[in-house]
């Protein structure tokens, strides 16, 4: 199966400047793990659960310290085309649970270990 078959499409942001605070909040209200961090409109990073998780356990304020300070900034893709295994192989071998998705050079969508998951359950 290929990523395209299974990503959620439209990618949910925040701004590298946001607050923890303001992206949990967004976290919480859309119901997601991770989102993509702006800088001038374009990514820079991806900040997720585990993130906040890390900056609250470093003492961080959540009311002050930013998406940039905590997020990860090398940031690994999937790409339409790509076979969901090899992307489950990479997401496992990096220690990560999302990853943006592309068309191109463009970042239309998300794509989770547990999609991945659901893919190899229901085949």
């Amino acid at each position: 199966m290929q990523v395209e078959e299974v990503f959620h499409p439209g990618t949910l942001t925040c701004r590298s400047s946001d607050s923890l605070q303001e992206v949990a909040s967004r976290m919480t209200a859309e119901q997601v793990g991770v989102l993509a961090v702006l800088e001038d409109d374009r990514i820079v990073g991806v900040i997720s659960e585990r993130d906040v998780v890390r900056a609250v356990a470093q003492s961080a304020d959540p009311r002050t310290a930013t998406a940039d300070a905590f997020a990860s900034h090398q940031v690994h893709t999937a790409t339409f085309g790509e076979d969901t295994r090899e992307v489950a192989r990479r997401m496992l071998d990096a220690g990560i649970r999302h990853l943006p998705v592309k068309q191109g050079d463009a970042v239309v969508g998300v794509i989770s270990m547990r999609d991945l998951l659901a893919v190899e359950t229901w085949l």
